[in-house]
């Protein structure tokens, strides 16, 4: 069996609450935002149409650029996410990137990480992004490993606001 096997990036389904919920709950924990837009206590359906607004860049709300947020799915547990940006703004050309992907702490160290930016970089590049920007935090040795094992190319090193230093790679 390969690592990531099986894994699948969707979109999040009317059934998919009470776990991503649950993802949700355990990223924060860490300081990783996992639902983007999502707030605990906002009704499931509202926000499975803002991601669907998000897709087709309606509604935006400030700042925010058109782009698709996906799980990633093994055989129908929710293992990660990905958030795909058709662009960039200003801030995600120096800190966010085109892609941002997360790996619930239960399933880390499984190829999961791998496999989702593999199939996000399929994304990005049928949506018209040529070159496409991925960043990490510079202590995240994990995420830094599975950006250049998909291509990614070191670019800068950039410290904002006393945040802690981010690494930015471009991936051709």
């Amino acid at each position: 069996m390969t690592a990531g096997h099986g894994l699948r990036l969707r979109p999040p389904r009317p059934e998919d609450e009470a776990a991503f919920v649950a993802g949700h709950r355990a990223m924060a924990a860490e300081g990783f935002t996992f639902g983007l837009g999502y707030q605990p206590g906002k009704p499931w359906a509202t926000y499975l149409e803002e991601l669907e607004d998000h897709r087709h860049g309606r509604n935006l709300p400030a700042g925010h650029v058109p782009g698709t947020f996906l799980v990633a799915a093994v055989a129908q547990e929710i293992v990660g996410r990905t958030s795909v940006r058709f662009m960039l703004n200003a801030f995600l050309a120096e800190r966010g990137g085109h892609i941002g992907y997360g790996v619930l702490p239960r399933h880390r160290r499984r190829g999961y990480a791998t496999e989702i930016l593999r199939q996000s970089l399929v994304i990005a590049r049928a949506a018209g992004v040529g070159r496409v920007l991925v960043t990490c935090d510079q202590d995240n040795a994990g995420s830094r490993a599975v950006i250049e094992s998909c291509g990614g190319v070191l670019d800068s090193v950039v410290t904002l606001d006393g945040k802690p230093p981010v690494l930015r790679f471009w991936i051709d």
